[in-house]
């Protein structure tokens, strides 16, 4: 007679990736220091277990919202992690969740199992707790990937924002010079930027013109079949 099957007993969590974007500065991620077990007082990213009762897409803005008070502006799921061993306590299947936010309007504020929040560099992380630099090496990726042929970097900009600022975003994204005079000419080809009279003063040089990106113009042309592309 055959013993009897094994009922599951697999948690499902939520975690996500934030990336955040100072002016001239490295791109960034947001971690939380972790007040409780495992890994308590270790860096870790956002994010915790599913109610019963709750959506995915709802645990994961409530656990952004619960352990750093933010608000993506852009989030969506990234990716899948359910390695046997990656939780210390129970078998964890984490969905993992990509999102952009401009920190300049958001004000990071710790609250439930995380004693802080803060922004580090992608370039100088500490040490993280989980599998969590794998679910980072894989956003990075996605990020670089979805820049190039979606306009998802606005996200990280300003309201309103000299060109350079665009340039310097993608340059420091996709980690390498880009043609500036090519980008520039096809970006502007596209008709998503409109000019305002607002300028901006950098350096000894005269100053800039600030953009806005047309949200409307571009959903218009993705209904038409457009494809953004800066390559």
């Amino acid at each position: 007679m055959d013993a009897p099957k094994k009922l599951q007993d697999i948690k499902v969590a939520v975690d996500a990736v934030i990336f955040g974007y100072f002016d001239k500065k490295d791109l960034q991620i947001l971690l939380i220091k972790r007040n409780i077990e495992p890994f308590k007082g270790g860096w870790a990213l956002p994010g915790g277990l599913v109610l019963d009762d709750e959506n995915l897409d709802d645990a994961v803005k409530r656990e952004l919202h619960e352990e750093a008070g933010i608000k993506p502006d852009f989030l969506e799921q990234l990716y899948t992690f359910g390695n046997v061993g990656r939780d210390p306590r129970n078998r964890v299947v984490s969905v993992a969740y990509l999102g952009l936010v401009n920190p300049s309007y958001h004000e990071l504020f710790a609250d439930s199992d995380a004693d802080d929040a803060q922004w580090f560099s992608v370039n100088k992380l500490p040490k993280l707790a989980f599998d969590h630099d794998k679910i980072i090496d894989i956003a990075l990726k996605r990020l670089r990937s979805k820049i190039q042929y979606q306009p998802i970097g606005f996200n990280l900009l300003n309201d309103e924002f000299p060109f350079s600022d665009l340039e310097n975003l993608y340059t420091t994204i996709i980690g390498q010079e880009i043609d500036r005079r090519n980008f520039r000419k096809k970006i502007m080809s596209y008709g998503l930027l409109t000019e305002t009279n607002n300028f901006k003063k950098e350096g000894s040089g005269r100053p800039g013109k600030l953009f806005t990106f047309n949200l409307e113009k571009y959903k218009e042309l993705e209904e038409q079949g457009f494809y953004f592309e800066i390559k």
